[in-house]
């Protein structure tokens, strides 16, 4: 008998990717080649906004090798997620730089670009949406003047017709109105920041061909190979069975992979063939200004508290910058009405989010889906409101954070189970930054800060949002896990096996995942966003392992003669509870058992899963009233900077985070997690800003121009986690994945502003605006 306890939750195992991608065997979209290969290659809009009054392609016919011409009067229809408002390809006018109104299919890459190049477009300009103050504006010119006349995806949209605005998400909790009169302090301030890029280390690439038999097969890297189908049915009259997506490991998304983009145009560019393999890549540029960014964002917050410090009323109006298209941005407008407040027990709420509708390249989901951005707000405001308290800003947050039996923005009720420990992580991440050394300090010439935020998130799934597993059992005794989640770096597939291993008690090294994903064999899988992943699938794995272990029982009682109850799995066995030793190994029954005569039992053990999200409702249109997310996980971010008030440089020197995830699966990989998370939200706080010109063209599309954060520039990077378990969760488990990125522009911000005795209220956090609101605040 095997006496190892077989454990692993809770323990740091090493990826189960690692090897692969050490090696650099790890296969991607564009690693995929072939013979009879075509290529495909774009020719965009020079103009932000235009009416198209014809396109010359004489020259591009003549390069050589030229096979077609894909333009948007041969599919002039939208698309869209949750609103059709987007045509594949431009027809009648182009909304902004980068947009894409032709494709050309060539047998090389370099003649289809060159012949892309050679497309004459004559344009009409028309009156330039360049801000979303602008778009608000009751006079401002339309970038869409049949808004209201699309088609919604999904119910909870809501497009006002003869406007910018794509949507418009309301929260009414209690009664702002009187209550803001009552307050002994009030507080008013506005934030922004613009369109940014991901900047995922992979591009966009598509590989798409239809073969003799109708099947449309596509490889991509996306986050969503489900919607890519329900995208193709719904819009291109396909047949859900005839479409096949395949999906490799990815090269990094943070939410930019998350929508449909290239895959319409690969299909069109494809049919346009006769069904050849035809392939489409970005090249940086085409991913940084065609593809779809990171929302830009405009924010004015009120908040009304007594002369204690308590919050009783808060105002919120979010106006989102969704760029041309509202894309995910209608969906990152409702996220960010949701949970406006930040982890705050506020009584009278009033919320206004707008997705507005500008001439800038379409926004889509980044890490966080709204989080980031109104928590840059929310905590901004905080540390403003505890300086006009005279208020340590940590007692500020201390006194007003939500807990069980208090109500979130959409009256949803938090408890024990649905929410972590706000109060423990802001005090540990406080004893992390050793706040109580003091906030601001003098260190010669440079001046040492710290700043602060509170953060949380609900997952703000479909509310029919589902996962489904299959596991298969090898003769060996070893499982393979199939499911739809993809792998994006994330290390999701580890995750799955190890609570897999648990299950079963059963070394993790007889786990085997598959990284592609193939949806004509994978079930279903909602999408792989919203650090909803390890909560779906995980339950989903729980049940499988749950009905294989049953099978194994039933298999094994025969074979020893006993009932099924009176049986456990582990160690690779099943075995008697009250005799361990009588037992039979899995891999005698994995493929079922056959007798010394050769008589057979049973058969393959063959174990599923499914899981579905429970009891989340739409929000009302009116007052936001619904539960919109299974549970909250939260924490509290804090970083120190060295700031020179001579040149108005910085360093940013340490960066904390102390997460409320519930139980934490593999903490090196949530570590990990972590730190990748505070580097993007460092260096879209410090560095990332998209910057346009009067027309709104893209000034910066390219890395030599668009800053991030370099190597070196990195701090040293703390990590902690406080663990409330959550009942539904898997083993206890909440999402964890986008919430390093949340609180960091924020705390940078807060230590900042201590620092330069202003307010930084506009990101990036460059020298240059640091230097330029101290000059203003002197005047």
């Amino acid at each position: 008998m095997d006496d190892t306890v077989w454990k692993s939750i809770g323990k740091p195992e090493k990826r189960l990717d690692i090897v692969e991608k050490a090696a650099g065997t790890v296969k991607y979209v564009g690693d995929l080649e072939m013979p009879s290969l075509l290529h495909a290659k774009l020719s965009t809009s020079t103009h932000a906004h235009a009416k198209i009054q014809s396109i010359d392609t004489t020259e591009a016919w003549k390069v050589p090798g030229v096979r077609a011409i894909v333009t948007g009067d041969m599919f002039p229809y939208h698309i869209g997620p949750i609103l059709a408002d987007r045509p594949p390809l431009a027809f009648e006018k182009v909304r902004y730089y980068g947009e894409p109104i032709a494709i050309v299919v060539a047998d090389e890459e370099y003649r289809a670009k060159q012949a892309a190049n050679k497309i004459i477009f004559h344009y009409e300009p028309l009156p330039v949406v360049n801000s979303v103050q602008q778009a608000f504006q009751k006079d401002s010119p339309l970038v869409h003047e049949n808004s209201g006349q699309y088609m919604k995806i999904i119910t909870n949209v809501y497009p006002k017709q003869g406007t910018n605005i794509g949507s418009h998400i309301k929260i009414r909790k209690g009664d702002f109105m009187s209550a803001w009169e009552t307050c002994a302090e009030q507080i008013t301030k506005r934030f922004s920041f613009n369109i940014s890029d991901h900047v995922a280390l992979e591009t966009r690439s598509v590989r798409v061909e239809i073969n003799p038999a109708g099947q449309v097969i596509v490889h991509t890297c996306n986050q969503s190979p489900f919607t890519i189908k329900k995208v193709l049915n719904q819009f291109f009259n396909l047949e859900l069975g005839k479409i096949i997506v395949h999906v490799p490991m990815l090269g990094g998304a943070f939410g930019g992979k998350g929508t449909v983009q290239l895959e319409p145009l690969a299909y069109l560019a494809s049919k346009a063939v006769g069904g050849k393999m035809v392939k489409l890549n970005y090249d940086r540029e085409e991913d940084m200004i065609t593809a779809p960014g990171h929302i830009g964002f405009d924010a004015t917050i009120r908040l009304g508290a007594n002369k204690d410090g308590k919050i009783i009323a808060g105002q919120y109006t979010f106006l989102i910058d969704s760029g041309a298209y509202t894309d995910q941005a209608a969906g990152i407008t409702r996220a960010a009405a949701l949970d406006c407040t930040g982890p705050y027990q506020i009584s009278n709420v009033w919320c206004d989010s707008y997705c507005m509708y500008t001439n800038h390249p379409y926004g889509t989901s980044f890490r966080g889906y709204a989080h980031p951005e109104l928590t840059f707000a929310v905590e901004r405001t905080m540390d403003m409101l505890a300086k006009k308290l005279q208020m340590d800003p940590i007692d500020l947050r201390l006194m007003n954070t939500i807990k069980p039996g208090d109500t979130s923005p959409t009256q949803t009720v938090i408890n024990a189970s649905n929410i972590g420990d706000a109060n423990k992580c802001i005090l540990r991440a406080k004893e992390l930054i050793q706040w109580d050394k003091g906030q601001v300090v003098q260190n010669g010439n440079r001046i040492r800060t710290k700043g602060v935020s509170l953060f949380w998130k609900t997952s703000t799934t479909a509310t029919n949002a589902q996962s489904g597993v299959i596991l298969t059992f090898e003769a060996d005794g070893s499982v393979n896990l199939n499911c739809a989640a993809i792998e994006l770096g994330q290390g999701t597939k580890t995750i799955l096996a190890q609570i897999l291993a648990e299950k079963l008690k059963m070394d993790i090294n007889k786990i085997h995942v598959k990284m592609e994903v193939n949806t004509q064999f994978d079930p279903h899988q909602w999408r792989t966003v919203a650090s909803s992943t390890t909560f779906l699938a995980g339950r989903a794995v729980m049940v499988a392992a749950e009905d294989a272990i049953n099978q194994l029982k039933k298999t094994a009682s025969i074979v020893l003669q006993c009932q099924s109850e009176d049986l456990e799995v582990g160690g690779g066995r099943v075995y008697l509870k009250p005799s361990p030793e009588y037992g039979v190994k899995i891999q005698d029954i994995a493929i079922g058992y056959k007798y010394p005569n050769g008589h057979a039992i049973e058969g393959q053990v063959l174990g599923h899963g499914k899981y579905i999200q429970r009891h989340l409702t739409p929000m009302d249109k009116e007052t936001g009233f619904g539960k919109v997310g299974p549970w909250w996980s939260l924490g509290a971010q804090a970083v120190e900077v060295e700031w020179d008030p001579h040149d108005f440089t910085y360093k940013i020197l340490k960066a904390v985070t102390v997460l409320d995830g519930g139980t934490i699966i593999n903490p090196a990989t949530a570590t990990q997690q972590m730190r990748g998370g505070m580097y993007l939200g460092l260096s879209f706080a410090s560095h990332e800003a998209f910057v346009f010109d009067n027309n709104g063209i893209v000034l910066n599309p390219q890395l030599r121009s668009y800053q991030i954060m370099r190597f070196g520039e990195q701090p040293e990077y703390v990590v902690d986690f406080i663990e409330s378990p959550t009942i539904d969760g898997p083993y206890g488990a909440r999402g964890i994945g986008e919430y390093g990125v949340i609180g960091m522009p924020a705390a940078l911000a807060n230590g900042l502003s201590a620092a330069a005795e202003i307010d930084l209220n506009q990101l990036p956090l460059i020298p240059e605006l640091i230097w330029k609101a101290k000059k203003e605040s002197n005047q």
